[in-house]
Formats: structure tokens, C-alpha cells, sequence
């Protein structure tokens, strides 16, 4: 199964009249990340950066000048994403942004159902909070340290870990034996999950010596020892 994990930055909080100004990106294939990332700025045109919007990403008008406008990276970006899920962190933000410029384009909407809002999940497994990108940073022991101001890709970098966490931990993520697969419910998403079994069992690595050597401490703690019982 494969998945994106992004993340965006825009000029302001209005999808109807703000632009978004950077796309971050990482793909997930059975919850493992392959490397593959997308990242790019994007010029907003006539929309400026709101103060409080710089405050948080840092990213100014004069470094956007420069920079494509949506319309030109568009075809990159659904090359990208194709057949992926989309996964982001209250991605009913992420969304707006990405649809309001699909549609300012002529394209079509992302269907929810292809949508993986991560906040939701944190909800419904921590009810009490707080869920932030930081606080589950936090919670599964990820280090965000170097995060002084939010960015696309490092947020999305960070969003992936604390993703596969959320599904079930980093076993859930190493496909790395093909000897099939299975089908499960997390968090009220189907998702695949390797089962990794071994082609042959491992060596044995005790010796003689070694289990005359246990007996030997086993007869020495006596008759009514824990240990006898398990020999």
C-alpha cells in the first residue's frame, strides 16, 4: 500500500483567498519509508504573506519571487500523489488549500475517501490531549529539537513517524520478507501489514557446556526452586 505524508505552507488561514506558498512530501510504501520525497515553493502571485502566517514558517515574499506558480509544479505534484493516500496532520486545512487551487486550475477535488486525517486519529486515541505535531513528537519520543519554525518537509519527516507509532509501532513498517500478507483495521483504517516469518528457523547458540552449566545452577537453588519446574 502506498501513502504520502505531506505537509503544507500557506500565505494565511483562507483557502478562498490564500495561496500555498510550499508542498512537502514523503512516500510510505506498507508504512515504510522508501526515500522518495516532494518538495517545493511556490510563488502566491499577488497574495502576500501574512505577518502572522511569516511568524510561523518564516518564509518571506521576496524568497517567493522567484519561485513557480502552483500552475506549473500541478503535474508534478499529481505524478507524485497518484494512487497514493493522502495523509496530513488536520488535513482538512491541508485539503482546502490543495483543492482550492485544483479548482482554480479546472481540476477535480481530492475524494475524501482517499484523505487520512492524522489529527482524527490522535483524537480518538488520546481524547485528552494535547495532539499537536510537537506534543505527539513528545508522546512516542521522536526529536523534533531541531524544528524551530514550521516547514513542509521536516514537518512531514516528523508527521511520518509519529504516523507509523500511531498504527502500531515501527514492526508494522518492515516489509522486508515477501511471504504474504495481511489485512487489518487500525484506528478505522484498513491497512496492509507484512506478516515477516523466517524461511528456516535460527541456529541454535547454546552449547553442551552451556546446559550442563544451567542444570548445575538449577540443582543448586534446591527442590522447591521456581526454576525446577521449567526444565
Amino acid at each position: 500500500m502506498r501513502e504520502i505524508i505531506f505537509d503544507t505552507e500557506t500565505t494565511g488561514l483562507e483557502n478562498k483567498l490564500d495561496r500555498i506558498i510550499e508542498i512537502g512530501g514523503i512516500e510510505l510504501l506498507n508504512h515504510f519509508p522508501t526515500g522518495r520525497t516532494f518538495h517545493v515553493y511556490i510563488n502566491p502571485g499577488d497574495r502576500k504573506v501574512h505577518p502572522d502566517a511569516l511568524a510561523v514558517h518564516g518564509i518571506t515574499d521576496d524568497f517567493l519571487k522567484d519561485k513557480p506558480r502552483f500552475g506549473q509544479i500541478v503535474d508534478e505534484l499529481l505524478a507524485f500523489f497518484d494512487g497514493a493516500k493522502w495523509i496530513a496532520h488536520n488535513a482538512t486545512f491541508d485539503m482546502g488549500f490543495i483543492n482550492a487551487e485544483f479548482d482554480r486550475l479546472g481540476l477535480p477535488p481530492v475524494a475524501p475517501e482517499h484523505v487520512i486525517d492524522t489529527l482524527s486519529m490522535a483524537r480518538r486515541k488520546n481524547p485528552m490531549g494535547p495532539n499537536s505535531l510537537d506534543a505527539l513528537c513528545r508522546r512516542y519520543g521522536i526529536d523534533n529539537s531541531h524544528r524551530s519554525k514550521h516547514g513542509a518537509l521536516l514537518d512531514s519527516e516528523l508527521l511520518a513517524e509519529v504516523y507509523i507509532e500511531m498504527i502500531g509501532g515501527r514492526q508494522a513498517a518492515f516489509g522486508l520478507v515477501n511471504s504474504g500478507q495481511v489485512t487489518k483495521v487500525v484506528e478505522e483504517e484498513e491497512v496492509e501489514i507484512v506478516a515477516l516469518t523466517r524461511p528456516r528457523p535460527l541456529a541454535l547458540r547454546l552449547n553442551d557446556q552451556d546446559r550442563e552449566a544451567h542444570q548445575a545452577l538449577i540443582k543448586s537453588l534446591g527442590e522447591k526452586a521456581l526454576w525446577g519446574r521449567y526444565q
